[in-house]
C-alpha cells in the first residue's frame, strides 16, 4: 500500500507542470490604507502554455488593509485582459476548444479567474475569454481578447 505521503509527492511536480505561473508587472495603488496593504491594480503577463508567440496581459483590483496584507481578503471581480502575438505561433495539431490555460484564485473558497482558450478557425484567430466567478453567484463578471495568427518576421 502506497503511502499518502509518497503519493502527493508523486503528484507535486505534475501539478507544478499543469500551472502556469504569472509574472508580475506591476501594481498602481488605488487607496491609501493606514493599517495593511493598499488596495490597488496589478497587471500580470501569462505565456501561453501551449500556443507560443502569445502572451496576455491581465489587470486585476487586489484588496488591500489588514485582511488583504494576510491573503485573507476577497478580491473584486475587476479587471481587463489583452492578449497579444509576440513570436512566431505554431498551432499543435490538436487544440482543446474552451481551453483554461490560466487560472487563479481570488479568494480563499469561492472564487477564482480563468483564461479559456478558443480557436476561430473561420478567421485565423485566437480568442481568449476571462471569466471572474463565485460558486454562489451566478452571474460572472467577463472580458474577451483576440490575436489574429499572423505570419511573423518571415516565419
Amino acid at each position: 500500500m502506497r503511502s499518502p505521503f509518497k503519493t502527493l509527492l508523486a503528484v507535486l511536480p505534475l501539478a507544478a507542470s499543469l500551472t502556469v505561473a504569472a509574472e508580475e508587472i506591476g501594481c498602481a495603488t488605488t487607496t491609501w490604507k493606514l493599517i495593511g496593504a493598499n488596495h490597488r491594480v496589478c497587471i500580470y503577463a501569462y505565456d501561453d502554455p501551449k500556443i507560443p508567440g502569445v502572451t496576455c496581459h491581465v489587470s486585476q483590483a487586489r484588496t488591500g488593509g489588514v485582511k488583504g496584507s494576510f491573503g485573507l481578503a476577497e478580491d473584486p471581480s475587476q479587471f481587463s485582459l489583452a492578449c497579444r502575438q509576440v513570436g512566431p505561433i505554431t498551432l499543435p495539431a490538436k487544440l482543446p476548444d474552451g481551453e483554461t490555460v490560466f487560472s487563479e484564485d481570488t479568494s480563499l473558497i469561492f472564487k477564482e479567474t480563468k483564461i479559456h482558450r478558443f480557436l476561430d478557425q473561420k478567421r485565423n484567430v485566437l480568442v481568449y475569454l476571462a471569466i471572474s466567478r463565485k460558486i454562489i453567484e451566478g452571474a460572472p463578471a467577463n472580458a474577451i481578447s483576440t490575436v489574429p495568427i499572423q505570419s511573423w518576421g518571415g516565419k
